[in-house]
Formats: C-alpha cells, sequence, structure tokens
C-alpha cells in the first residue's frame, strides 16, 4: 500500500476510534495527517470509502491477532477457542483498547443495508467462523454461544471498564466446550 494512503488509514482510524465515525471530520483528518484534500479523493471517493477502507484493515488486524494466539495454542496442545480469550484480554489491557470499531461503526451506521452496517456484521460472523473452526463439527452450534460470549467481554471491557471481562468469559466458554 502506497504511504499516504496507509497514513490516512492509520490516522482515520486514531481519529475514528476516539471521536467516532459520524463527529470525525474530512478536515480533521486531513489537519491531523497533513495530507491535501487532492490525495484523500485519490484514494478514497467518499468519506464512507474511507470508513469502509479502516474497517477491512481493522478487521484484517484483528483476524491476525486472534490467529496468532489460537495457533500459538494448538502448538501447545492447548484449546483454540480459549485462546481467543487470552487475545482479547491482551487488547484489552493495551493502549489501543478503544471499544470495538464494528459495534461502533454499526451503532452510527443502522440501516442494515448500509455497506459499513454489512461489513460490521460481516466481521462479526467471520468471528464466529474462526471459532466455528476450533470445535469438533458436532459442535458446530456452540460457535454462535462462545461468539456470544467474545462480543460481551468487548461490550463489558468498554462499556464498564471491566478489563478482566475476556476472562471471566473464557472461565463461561470452557462449559461449552
Amino acid at each position: 500500500m502506497q504511504p499516504r494512503k496507509q497514513h490516512l488509514l492509520d490516522t482515520a482510524l486514531v481519529l475514528f476510534n476516539q471521536q467516532g465515525y459520524h463527529a470525525t471530520g474530512i478536515d480533521l483528518i486531513l489537519a491531523q495527517s497533513g495530507v491535501s484534500k487532492a490525495t484523500l479523493y485519490k484514494h478514497f471517493r467518499s468519506k464512507n470509502e474511507l470508513i469502509l477502507a479502516a474497517l477491512q484493515q481493522r478487521h484484517e488486524q484483528v483476524l491476525l491477532m486472534i490467529r496468532t494466539r489460537v495457533d500459538e495454542a494448538i502448538k501447545t496442545g492447548e484449546s483454540g477457542v480459549l485462546a481467543i480469550f487470552d487475545a482479547l484480554h491482551e487488547w484489552f489491557n493495551s493502549d489501543t483498547f478503544f471499544g470495538c470499531n464494528f459495534i461502533n461503526a454499526s451503532a452510527e451506521y443502522t440501516d442494515p443495508q448500509d455497506p459499513i452496517h454489512r461489513f460490521s456484521a460481516e466481521h462479526k460472523q467471520a468471528i464466529v467462523e474462526l471459532i466455528r473452526t476450533q470445535l469438533p463439527a458436532a459442535d458446530e452450534n456452540k460457535a454462535e454461544q462462545i461468539g456470544l460470549l467474545v462480543e460481551g467481554a468487548i461490550v463489558m471491557a468498554h462499556t464498564r471498564g471491566m478489563k478482566q471481562s475476556a476472562l471471566m468469559a473464557k472461565e463461561m466458554a470452557r462449559y461449552f466446550i
């Protein structure tokens, strides 16, 4: 990816995390990034396209974070499902935790047909599918239940500041697997 485009995405994502999607204007993104309006529109036709690109980047980051932890757990004979909660715990206790970009985006773009809302839902489905790959075929319906624990942990960490919520959810997940 081109350095200017990546810088725009990184800047926009930070600002979306701090201020929300609707509250973050193009002018603020330009001021913070030091990039010209022409450069922004060279890479993104609209603010919504920039939001979708930022969400795509975050989607890839989240999946990589979780898959890395799952792979490490499997190599040591531990549960890949439970490792997901360890990844969440690390994230909740990092300087980069501002809640879930996808929950926040879907809350601001409430129309289920809106591309931003749809992408957010697809991200959440991808997490459930990742969970499903860590369960025996006979337990596939448990993926949704464990996904619910993942989402609950994220919301509790963000809204109530419960930084241990992933570990609490991990203990609950043990009963499902």
